[in-house]
């Protein structure tokens, strides 16, 4: 089957169970050959490819709404949705986003990237679509990691008062069925979904409603046996108390299993959940193995699954995870704290070695804030490592629990700045402005020793703290000098004539090759690691008097950034420090790619700054 030739889910519709799951092989072998080449979410993809492929035999997108929950499963649902033919630049710059979008085609009901968030814009697309009297279907697919989230059971919640027809599909890639219980929840299953037998419920509660005085109590009894009964029998009985018709669990890898209880569940009014049981990685043995590991890839080699880049130096999360088990051998105050991603933020090493002091809240960021904070009112250290575009979520325990109690809580955030083929949900360009509150401090690292002073530095500090650090391998820039981090004080590299680049942590390498180049051009440019992006040091500010021009290089959006904060300093502190220009990123929503053709297209490449300030100088 050339998937080139499916132009439309309705394609799918006139082909037999044994066709349709050939071109599930087809879809994997697609999805396995272009992510071994561009990266991506491998795993996740491969699970959901015959619930996909269900789906769309089944429903109508793009008047029928499918929601993905964080989006990074939706690459079946692309290749399905005419998009196979841009498949091979999934992730790559003017190529195919890694997430739902809804500007790259009317099949993407709604945006995702964040997890949690699909029954939310369910709820609502059902709320529109009731109030126009218009006749879709809305279904929002959401896996069990993403249950983790509080927002989605406030949605649950809310869904399961209204008698609204939404179909939430529950992906759990985690849970096993025995055969027992498989083979019962399928007969369960069948007897539910059948039209006669919730016509024949309703038909018992209109004629019990008519008896007089033991009427109701009647039906009231057989309403609690019924819920007693389906307790023992059924694990789905939270939902059904929500207010949502439980169905499952389900084979999600049986094609013709999966598309006869959808044809069924489509049928049914009222909020309905069908739990699908799958396997995370399936078709790939190396990620039905390990699918943490092949969960998020860069370009790996097929037959061996092994990378084909090398890694030749640590990461910044890498040091983090590293330092943290240094303090936590002479420090048994010290705990770690994630949101799901222990691998990711590099806490591996710490959770084998100190089990009882790492935390892994799941996908609830909101959460994982307010239990640092509990944590820290009891007198235990809590370092809090979260994705900066994830710790966006948690504004409000940073603020309310955190800041206002000036607490000693220290967030280590990760992937601070541009990340590249993940895109505009991932970015993690907006940290400096939303951590920028009363007793908060800020620092930014240049390097693998600096990261390591900060760390450290953090931990005995006293009051709310946070390190901002890049993704990827730590920069090699200036790793012969080093001073020692004072509180509130940046580091003057080199002094210099007329003008001076002020680099914000991850820029000093894109500074430092700028100063290089401006020297060969017979300019003598002075040079200085930020370091405390807050609180701002007023005796370095104080002492830009003395250059015509002053440079703010900084890896986050321009506005709310370091350079708008220097300059309220100067305002304030009545500094005149020349013409102040401000390099950073615009204030949009920034496209993925890979992190230096970003740079490129923003001007913030060395090459690119050196031009610049040739022009402005």
């Amino acid at each position: 089957m050339d998937l080139n030739n499916i132009h439309t889910p309705r394609d799918l519709k006139k082909f037999k169970i044994k066709e349709l799951e050939g071109i599930c092989g087809d879809i994997r072998a697609l999805l396995i050959g272009t992510i071994s080449k561009t990266g991506g979410h491998l795993a996740s993809n491969l699970g959901v490819v015959e619930l996909t492929v269900a789906l769309h035999t089944v429903f109508n997108v793009p008047s029928d709404k499918i929601i993905w929950d964080v989006g990074h499963q939706s690459y079946v649902h692309k290749i399905l949705t005419g998009r196979a033919r841009q498949f091979s630049e999934l992730r790559r710059k003017n190529g195919l986003s890694g997430f739902p979008k809804s500007d790259e085609s009317p099949c993407d009901a709604f945006n995702t990237g964040h997890a949690s968030t699909s029954i939310s814009a369910a709820v609502g697309y059902c709320a529109a679509r009731d109030l126009r009297e218009a006749k879709y279907n809305v279904v929002a697919v959401i896996g069990d990691g993403s249950m983790t989230g509080g927002l989605a059971y406030e949605a649950i919640n809310n869904a399961g008062r209204s008698s609204s027809k939404l179909l939430v599909i529950l992906n759990d890639n985690q849970m096993s069925i025995s055969e027992n219980v498989g083979a019962l929840s399928r007969y369960l299953n069948e007897v539910r979904t059948a039209p006669a037998y919730i016509g024949a419920k309703a038909d018992v509660s209109r004629v019990l409603d008519r008896i007089p005085v033991v009427g109701r109590r009647l039906k009231h009894f057989i309403e609690r046996t019924k819920d007693g009964i389906k307790y023992l029998l059924a694990p789905g009985g939270i939902f059904e108390e929500l207010g949502f018709t439980y169905i499952g669990p389900v084979d999600g890898h049986n094609l013709k299993d999966l598309i006869g209880v959808l044809q069924k569940v489509k049928k049914m009014d009222g909020p309905v959940l069908l739990h699908v049981y799958t396997v995370k990685g399936k078709g790939y043995d190396q990620a039905e193995d390990s699918p943490e590991n092949y969960h998020g890839v860069d370009s790996f080699h097929v037959d061996t699954g092994k990378p084909v880049a090398e890694k030749k130096r640590d990461t910044y999360s890498d040091v983090l995870g590293k330092t943290l088990i240094e303090l936590a051998e002479k420090h048994p105050k010290l705990t770690a704290i994630t949101a799901a991603m222990p691998m990711g933020v590099g806490f591996g090493g710490f959770s084998e070695k100190f089990p009882d002091r790492m935390f892994d809240v799941g996908i609830a960021e909101e959460h994982a804030v307010t239990f640092a904070a509990g944590l820290a009112k009891g007198g235990v250290m809590p370092v809090v490592a979260i994705y900066s575009t994830f710790l966006q979520r948690a504004f409000d325990q940073i603020l309310h629990d955190v800041c206002m109690q000036d607490l000693h809580v220290v967030f280590a955030v990760d992937r601070a700045g541009i990340i590249g083929a993940d895109g505009e949900t991932h970015q993690g360009l907006f940290d400096i402005s939303f951590l920028w509150l009363p007793n908060m401090t800020i620092l930014a690292p240049i390097n693998e020793r600096e990261m390591i002073d900060m760390i450290r530095f953090a931990f005995f500090h006293t009051g709310p703290i946070a390190v901002r650090y890049p993704k990827g391998s730590v920069s090699r820039v200036l790793t012969d000098h080093s001073k020692p981090i004072v509180y509130g004080k940046s580091d003057v590299i080199r002094v210099g004539e007329d003008f001076v680049i002020l680099a914000v942590g991850s820029m000093m390498e894109q500074a430092y090759r700028a100063v290089e180049r401006l020297n060969t051009l017979g300019y003598n440019p002075g040079l200085i690691n930020v370091r405390f992006v807050k609180p701002i040091d007023i005796d370095m500010a104080r002492g830009l008097s003395r250059y015509r021009h002053v440079f703010v290089l900084e890896e986050h959006v321009i506005s709310g950034g370091f350079g708008s904060h220097l300059l309220s300093v100067l305002n304030e502190e009545n500094i005149d420090a020349g013409r102040i220009h401000r390099f950073a990123l615009p204030d949009i929503f920034v496209e993925h790619g890979t992190r230096i053709e970003i740079l490129k297209q923003y001007s913030l490449d060395y090459i690119s700054v050196t031009d610049r300030i040739s022009k402005l100088i």
